[in-house]
């Protein structure tokens, strides 16, 4: 908690991912543990999952449904999901159903005129600052520019989200949406190297390639939300149409105790003072915040 003027005010965080399930997997104990600590925690989510591939057994039961059906399903898992959490407020980027899942690279998907990764650049950043206006975050969290694994919904919400926040601090970009509002620090949400690489010898998962990881060095902050790891499970579990903890990657990882471990990579704002860890990096996204 801050103060100003005597007034007391919770911490506002926001994360930006591209499609349900996403903000668990990279991030969900990380909101987990802020929402209990009584941060307000604004999930921004820029599809609905469309094209999204559907894991067993639910692929007998959900696999003849078109796009818009299957999206309306990954509705109601994120749902569960967001009250999981504890997160306070959930919006999907420029409405339910304005942008689509992209599919994945060289797919037909990626030249629908709805797909998220072709949407225009005007259109979404108006949009992401109506949203950073509105609620007025002190941190925003979304993807490196390679989104994590190269996803091109991944990529366009790094994108999108980079492109709006200094139109969002700017008082003659479109003042009808709101009072300006800087947002004090941003980061990437990363995975390091050297655990890409244990999973690629641990479990044989060919996973090096498309997701590289990022060396020590580059990251900044590691959130310790190991107290909240069940809380992250219980959300995957949630989008059960798309994470198999049964027999899938999932399987394998969920249950090591550094699944509650969250890597980010501070890209705006000044870097606060290090936690107890000997890499030297925030454990805190608000460290050094007033």
């Amino acid at each position: 908690m801050w103060s100003t003027d005597g007034m007391a005010q919770t911490r506002r965080l926001m994360l930006v991912h591209a499609h349900p399930d996403d903000e668990a997997i990279p991030t969900g104990a990380t909101i987990a543990r802020y929402a209990a600590e009584g941060v307000r925690v604004c999930l921004v989510t820029c599809t609905r999952g469309e094209r999204g591939e559907i894991v067993e057994p639910e692929r007998d039961r959900l696999g003849a449904l078109t796009p818009e059906k299957l999206a309306i399903h990954r509705e109601t898992e994120l749902a569960d999901a967001v009250e999981l959490l504890g997160i306070a407020r959930h919006e999907w980027l420029g409405g339910a159903g304005r942008w689509w899942d992209s599919g994945m690279v060289g797919t037909p998907e990626n030249e629908d005129p709805r797909a998220f990764a072709r949407a225009d650049p005007a259109e979404t950043t108006r949009e992401m600052v109506r949203l950073l206006r509105e609620e007025r975050p002190e941190v925003v969290v979304t993807y490196d520019e390679h989104g994590g694994y190269g996803h091109p919904d991944h990529i366009q919400a790094h994108r999108v989200t980079m492109a709006a926040l200094d139109p969002a601090a700017d008082p003659d970009y479109a003042p009808e949406l709101g009072e300006p509002w800087r947002v004090g620090k941003a980061y990437w949400s990363v995975i390091p190297r050297e655990a890409v690489l244990r999973m690629v010898e641990e479990f044989d998962f060919p996973i090096s390639d498309d997701m590289p990881g990022v060396p020590d060095e580059v990251i900044t902050a590691r959130v310790d939300g190991r107290d909240y790891r069940e809380t992250k499970v219980a959300a995957l579990r949630a989008h059960r149409s798309q994470v198999d903890l049964v027999s899938g990657f999932f399987r394998f990882i969920v249950e090591r105790p550094e699944f509650g471990y969250e890597h980010f990579q501070l890209v705006r704002g000044e870097r606060g003072p290090a936690g107890a860890n000997e890499q030297g990096w925030e454990d805190d996204l608000f460290a050094g915040l007033g």
